[in-house]
């Protein structure tokens, strides 16, 4: 490493180690100063000005210039321990930092990975489930796994028990590629049995990790873990989990940063479809029955040309809707850029939006942002 790319790195975690300074206080002093130097040596007053820094946090941050010398040479200890453990580290700074993780709320400061990072910009669906699931859900997550690999599309998920396992297992036994992200450091393999899983993945794939070497997998870890697993993926796919189970977390954390949620149907006679079945009835999940509903959803595959053209014969639309359908034809566009283009109001639009929606032409993104379906 190179010394100022080093020096920016023993800065960063001497930000971060003072108690109370969090990702999104670094963002808002990184939002008030132009880098983390300047930060460290701001005055007291001028950190008072920043959004959330009190007078104690102010005080601790020009402290913690005071023990520069020992975080320089903890550094030091820790690259050369990655570099042994063929393990590297990845800052919220740094240009190759993924994109979709800077988007979403408490984005992780640092990332240690193991594995090929480029993986982490692929298209990518995370699949999540329950440690203890059925039949019905070891078949359905092994089929997805196994489906998204034939179409070159990456698997995420936790490398925990369960549904994690499978989906990791039969993205690799197909050739596939897959991402685990988890909760401990990267020298800590949990589950213990999934040793020889998470070689061949850190061979073929990637592994992240948040927490540095050494770091137990604590019961807070894995809930915090969720929020990179959705943040990384175009999508996130329920198989099977409790109402309380880890993977609820997992798609509301998805739901939050804006992201699709799918749902896998199960018996309404088991608990483990309990999750599943209620996101799908909330509306929070789509339904789907393969792959292929996932990848349309994504716009990773469209319809055929003639699918498109029965759906044409078969809706009527009335001379508004014709306007829009124009308008949102080529990109999908925000409701007040297509009120604009079509010369109508944001609630003439908005009604004649709905209608499509019930005919099946449009569909609604976050934000108000219209598509054809």
């Amino acid at each position: 490493m190179i010394q100022s790319s080093f020096n920016k790195l023993v800065q960063l975690k001497q930000l971060h180690s003072i108690e109370g300074i969090g990702p999104q206080k670094i963002l808002s002093l990184l939002g008030k100063f132009r880098n983390v130097e300047q930060i460290l040596n701001a005055s007291y007053n001028e950190l008072l000005l920043v959004e959330g820094i009190s007078k104690t946090l102010a005080q601790k941050i020009i402290k913690s210039n005071e023990n520069q010398l020992n975080f320089s040479t903890d550094l030091e200890k820790e690259i050369a321990a990655l570099e042994k453990f063929n393990a590297s580290i990845l800052t919220f700074l740094d240009e190759s930092y993924p994109s979709q993780l800077k988007n979403i709320y408490f984005p992780p400061i640092f990332l240690y990975y193991k594995g090929n990072i480029e993986l982490i910009e692929s298209n990518s669906v995370a699949i999540v489930g329950t440690r203890e699931p059925t039949t019905y859900g070891r078949i359905t997550a092994e089929l997805m796994a196994t489906e998204l690999a034939n179409r070159n599309i990456s698997s995420v998920s936790g490398l925990a028990r369960g549904i994690d396992t499978i989906v990791h297992s039969s993205s690799l036994k197909a050739s596939g590629k897959t991402i685990a992200v988890i909760g401990s450091g990267l020298d800590v393999i949990y589950p213990p049995e999934n040793k020889k899983l998470f070689n061949s993945i850190s061979e073929s794939g990637l592994i992240i990790s948040e927490y540095p070497l050494g770091t137990k997998p604590d019961a807070q870890n894995f809930p915090r873990r969720n929020r990179i697993i959705s943040g990384i993926s175009l999508g996130t796919l329920i198989v099977e989990t409790k109402l309380n189970g880890g993977a609820m977390l997992t798609a509301q954390y998805a739901l939050d940063q804006g992201k699709e949620v799918f749902a896998v149907p199960g018996n309404i006679n088991s608990k483990y479809s309990e999750g599943p079945n209620i996101l799908i009835q909330r509306g929070s999940a789509k339904l789907i029955r393969n792959v292929d509903d996932i990848l349309v959803e994504l716009r990773l595959m469209t319809k055929s040309s003639d699918e498109q053209d029965v759906l044409q014969e078969q809706v009527e639309l009335n001379l508004f809707e014709e306007k829009i359908l124009s308008a949102i034809k080529n990109e999908p566009k925000q409701i007040d850029e297509i009120s604009l283009l079509c010369g109508l109001s944001t609630s003439d639009c908005l009604i004649h939006l709905l209608s499509m929606e019930f005919k099946g032409v449009v569909r609604q993104r976050p934000g108000k942002v219209f598509s054809i379906d």
